[in-house]
């Protein structure tokens, strides 16, 4: 190894010292801060909120201090459908509710991986990678499949938000303090030779321990409520006795079989046109795969654009925090120039970025429009969930090449795949590592 000489530092010293254009970056970003002094403002001039394709949604949602993302994304696509068939206002469905199950899921499929890799040591990979965060609040599209199956949905009226569903950090703090200390049994009863029904009787006290946890810190999730509102018109509605899986079968009604999520990873080591899951990646057990199909970027767009002019909003999943302003709500590769700020070139492709740990999916919204220009996308329209004081009302505009870059997931209604992909779709898939930015949570 190469140690910094005294020497080298003093002529860097002294060479950005003698620099006049240094110095004077140097007073405006000390005073100012790196990003707002490398914003760009001709990236709003670049990417008007004016969309071809423009699907009604109402107001956007707010996850607050949560990484809920995902979910207010799937429940969002939801809300939109009702909204336009059951002539709502400012609607939502309980999204603390979703959260309820989601942990108490969560909680089992690590206990049953503990379990599953009792035989490994403390320090394998495997084990360390499920200790560092035996839960948190982010999921896939698939995981959310697997609760509204299991334990349907209900309006926001039914369970509303709590304390700790709009702030999670303490009850994620104490609840991971939990499983971890559970870990610590589980693996010692096995090592003790203790057989698999006794292992299982001791994890169904701790289940009820983080049922009562999250029933203490969230509310208890209804099992029979009535729904009760006035639509647009003023009229009265009352639907009386009903459970979450009849809200959703009756309100909702979407066959979540029928949609596939689509990615674009072109990694070395993730081929287009083939499928792909990841191990450990989860969070009911016996429920959805997590599952997805690999395509280029082109056929990645068309997608999205298929179902949008069909008049149905796209989850997906992305990398917001690059180059991507909060306030004005552009998500466009010259929101800003770090290249000129710093004379420094920090670009990488999608690969590079994927494969160094440079960017994964971060967070997950819905595509609610898109400007689509002789027949080619240009910007897309972007519902997020972070209240109506960021973006345009809670809305972003992204640019059709910060989509190229750091957009990684759609989830697409299989018949609007060719074909051939919907044979692909069939084959089984190669199961990735558990640490795979693929399986980066939203």
């Amino acid at each position: 190894m190469s140690v910094i000489e005294p020497t080298v530092t003093q002529k860097f010293h002294d060479s950005f010292i003698e620099n006049n254009k240094l110095n004077a970056l140097q007073r405006g970003v000390v005073k100012n801060g790196i990003t707002a002094s490398a914003q760009n403002q001709q990236a709003e001039v670049n990417n008007v909120p004016v969309f071809s394709v423009d699907i009604t949604t109402g107001k956007v949602a707010n996850q607050k201090q949560s990484g809920r993302c995902w979910m207010f994304a799937a429940l969002n696509t939801f809300r939109h459908k009702m909204i336009n068939s059951f002539n709502l206002k400012d609607f939502e469905l309980s999204q603390n509710y979703t959260f309820f199950w989601d942990k108490y899921e969560k909680s089992n499929y690590f206990y049953e991986n503990i379990i599953a890799t009792a035989d490994q040591e403390l320090d394998s990979r495997k084990v360390a990678f499920l200790l560092a965060t035996p839960q948190q609040d982010g999921g896939q599209w698939d995981m959310i499949v697997s609760l509204f199956q299991k334990y349907g949905v209900v309006p926001k009226t039914a369970m509303p938000e709590s304390s700790n569903s709009s702030n999670s950090r303490d009850l994620n703090n104490y609840l991971n303090k939990k499983l971890r200390k559970d870990a610590t049994i589980l693996r010692e009863l096995i090592t003790a030779g203790k057989s698999a029904a006794e292992v299982q009787a001791v994890k169904e006290t701790m289940l009820e321990e983080v049922y009562n946890f999250l029933a203490t810190s969230l509310g208890t999730p209804p099992e029979t409520f009535d729904f009760e509102y006035r639509d647009e018109e003023k009229n009265y509605h009352l639907d009386q006795k009903l459970t979450p899986q009849s809200f959703y079968e009756k309100y909702v009604g979407v066959n979540l079989d029928d949609y596939v999520s689509v990615i674009n990873a072109p990694t070395a080591d993730k081929p287009y046109n083939q499928t792909y899951t990841v191990e450990m990646l989860g969070n009911v057990v016996g429920g959805k795969e997590v599952k997805y199909i690999n395509v280029d970027m082109s056929t990645f767009k068309k997608l999205a654009v298929a179902q949008l002019e069909q008049g149905e909003s796209v989850w997906f999943g992305c990398d917001v925090g690059q180059s991507s302003t909060r306030d004005s709500g552009i998500m466009s590769l010259d929101a800003y120039d770090m290249n000129d700020l710093f004379d420094i070139d920090f670009t990488m492709t999608k690969a590079q970025r994927l494969d160094f740990g440079e960017s994964l999916m971060t967070h997950a919204m819905v595509l609610t429009g898109v400007d689509v220009i002789d027949g080619t996308s240009t910007k897309w329209k972007v519902e997020n969930s972070w209240g109506e004081k960021v973006g345009d009302k809670g809305f972003f505009v992204m640019s059709d090449a910060w989509m190229d870059e750091y957009t990684y997931q759609i989830v697409i209604r299989k018949e609007l795949l060719s074909k051939e992909l919907q044979e692909v779709w069939k084959q089984e898939p190669t199961v990735l590592a558990p640490w795979d930015p693929m399986g980066a949570l939203a």
